[in-house]
């Protein structure tokens, strides 16, 4: 059904598959009958937790459940080094055995027998006894290994050095000193309340993440990303600008049945990369489309990424509420995807080409049209008041019932019970990143660090809004290219949201801001896995491409400044601003859009011909006056002087070069 994929060396494919591990993480591919033990044991793990979304679990049991499923089997499944790949450890089971004392003696309390002593163990956390701690502190060390396992070494390294800063903090100057905690209490605040290893990130994990992580699987299964590709590559063929609209639409779709980006990425370029080539994209401007589009599948309704579901739980948020307001940012960004490849096709010469999909339209329509209901069913759900939790669930229902509408789309009971097991098997290094990440959490709500921080962040800023939201946006990037994005919004939702909100943000704008962020640190040099990936598929510079990718990106992530540093910014996020209309929101989306369209002229260098140096700046002057309003004058007249000028000037400019000669186009980089 769906076009031939340029073909991949072994070293290509295993380059490939190494980038999706550092993202994913690498498990042990064990055939036979051990392979079939640990995927019948993912295979329960979901089948509790969709027990767990239609009736009533309490939440403390579901969390402890959760998280002795996941480290458990991420010891089983995640290699302890490289070189016992695909082996059985014996140590491995001992540590999967000894993640499950551990919970089992929380769960009965310290009796080992009754389960109804559990409330009596969370009561006597400000007087543990010995074994309470004692049987912590091997926790805490399961959860750092595991993490280490499934992630790698940063996110555990980052833990001590917190714990440390915990211990020993009162060995620092102001005003990061504090009085300093004694390991015991340590353990008692990260195992025995819900502030730490069990506080909201594994709530929302246990609850949300790994119900979507389920629902991508039963997708993938029944053959919902491959529909997505071949219907977006019919959609946009017969025009020369069509195989970069292609990559653009069919990763808005992959996006809810993926929710990686790397996975995304690999998934739409080994099928899109030769038909890119075909209508004259070079190696590393389809590298750094690919990827970028990629990026998508963490920011696209209904499911966004793993981040989404935490930005509801700290806000106390419905989930609905959530995706409502990454509904225009997310059609920003991909307006400003669709401009750069609209520039592509004129600034390359592209030509048109017809994808070698068998099936038409109609076809494809009639055929596997019914794909689409599972995701459409999400929204539907939530907006007739079912939370995110029962949305999904019902969802996924759903997708497998669909799925028999056809023979080859059926999920008969084999592959209706792998897709299951791999639903479990997916989410197992976010619930390991989500656990680790607690005992950071843990130790900022023990030191106060969150209100240090941000009393530091203010006084650099000079109590500038705009100095704030730059030194915020510099840390979640730079706290983004070393752990996942997950990671990166826990630490920087807790550490940096506060000085924004200390300045009259409002939170969901704080926290939104955040989001994006840690996002863009996923496209950003020098530790990008989705464009190195792209690169291996297209056999182009992963740092070219990387730059490429950075470029193609750049324009729509400047969206985020305007919710924190424009008055009437929250307007992107559908939120009417105090005392004002919906018409605010229409503005304050047209001068967004405006500032996309000259940022993307800016970084392209090309209309319909090449721009001078003086056009680029003054179409990069248009862009700041419609990003950033507020510099040319303040807030009250920025909110509308500033667009009209920004606007204004960008009209001269297109009609400008509208009316000049066209000159022939160069070869794709």
């Amino acid at each position: 059904m769906t076009v031939q994929a340029e073909l991949l060396s072994d070293e290509e494919k295993r380059k490939i598959e190494e980038l999706v591990e550092q993202e994913e993480g690498g498990i042990h591919k064990f055939v036979g009958w051990w392979g079939k033990v640990l995927t019948f044991i993912a295979f329960t793990m979901t089948i509790f937790h969709l027990y767990a979304a239609a009736s009533t679990v309490d939440t403390q049991s579901l969390r402890e459940i959760h998280v002795a499923y996941a480290l458990s089997l991420v010891f089983l499944l995640f290699p302890a080094v490289k070189s016992w790949r695909n082996r059985v450890a014996p140590w491995d089971i001992a540590a999967a055995g000894l993640v499950l004392v551990v919970i089992w003696y929380m769960m009965t309390g310290g009796t080992w027998t009754s389960l109804a002593a559990s409330d009596d163990f969370l009561d006597r956390y400000v007087s543990p006894t010995q074994t309470d701690l004692v049987i912590g502190g091997i926790l805490i060390l399961l959860v750092l290994e595991s993490t280490r396992r499934a992630t790698g070494w940063i996110m555990p390294i980052l833990s001590l050095i917190f714990l440390a800063y915990a211990m020993w903090g009162n060995y620092l100057p102001a005003p990061w000193t504090h009085k300093g905690y004694p390991l015991s209490d340590l353990i008692a605040e990260e195992y025995m309340t819900l502030n730490g290893i069990f506080g909201s990130a594994i709530d929302v994990s246990a609850t949300l993440i790994i119900l979507f992580t389920i629902f991508g699987a039963i997708l993938q299964a029944s053959g919902a990303g491959r529909f997505f590709i071949d219907f977006s590559l019919r959609a946009m063929k017969g025009q020369p600008n069509a195989a970069g609209r292609a990559v653009v639409l069919s990763s808005f779709l992959l996006g809810g049945p993926s929710g990686s980006g790397v996975a995304t990425t690999v998934t739409i370029g080994t099928v899109a990369w030769p038909i890119m080539k075909q209508a004259g994209y070079g190696k590393s401007a389809a590298g750094g489309l690919l990827a970028a589009g990629g990026l998508g599948a963490i920011l696209s309704p209904p499911v966004l990424g793993a981040a989404a579901f935490l930005i509801a739980e700290y806000l106390k948020m419905s989930y609905l509420d959530i995706v409502r307001m990454a509904l225009i940012p997310t059609c920003l960004y991909y307006f400003g995807l669709l401009m750069m490849t609209e520039i592509d096709s004129r600034k390359y010469g592209l030509r048109a080409v017809d994808p070698t999909v068998d099936l038409t339209m109609q076809q494809l329509l009639t055929r596997y049209g019914f794909h689409f209901t599972s995701l459409i069913s999400v929204v539907v759900l939530m907006v007739w008041g079912f939370s995110a939790t029962y949305a999904v669930f019902w969802s996924i229902l759903l997708a497998i019932l669909v799925s028999y509408l056809r023979a080859d789309t059926a999920l008969w009971p084999d592959r209706l019970f792998r897709a299951l097991a791999d639903g479990s098997i997916q989410a197992l290094g976010v619930a390991a990143t989500c656990a680790c990440a607690g005992l950071i959490v843990g130790v900022i709500t023990k030191t106060g660090l969150a209100l240090k921080f941000s009393s530091i962040v203010i006084d650099l800023a000079g109590g500038s809004v705009f100095w704030t939201a730059m030194y915020t946006a510099l840390i979640v990037w730079v706290v983004g290219l070393a752990v996942p994005v997950t990671a990166s919004y826990i630490m920087c939702a807790v550490i940096a949201a506060p000085a924004l909100i200390k300045l009259g943000i409002p939170d969901y704008a704080a926290h939104m801001f955040i989001f994006y962020y840690a996002v863009l640190s996923e496209v950003s040099p020098p530790t990008a896995l989705a464009p190195f990936a792209a690169a291996t598929i297209t056999r182009a510079d992963p740092y070219v491409t990387t730059l490429q990718s950075w470029k193609y990106a750049l324009p729509a992530f400047l969206v985020p400044f305007i919710f924190v540093l424009d008055p009437i910014g929250i307007g992107l996020l559908l939120e009417t601003p105090k005392g004002m209309g919906w018409g605010w929101i229409l503005w304050v989306t047209l001068g967004a859009t405006g500032g996309i369209v000259a940022l993307a002229l800016t970084a392209q260098g090309h209309l319909w011909r090449p721009l001078g140096v003086g056009t680029r700046v003054i179409c990069g002057l248009a862009g700041i006056a419609l990003t950033f309003p507020g510099i040319i004058d303040d807030w009250v007249g920025g909110m509308v002087a500033a667009r009209v000028i920004g606007l204004a000037v960008l009209a001269a400019v297109i009609l400008y070069e509208y009316r000049q000669p066209r000159s022939p186009a160069p070869a794709a980089a």
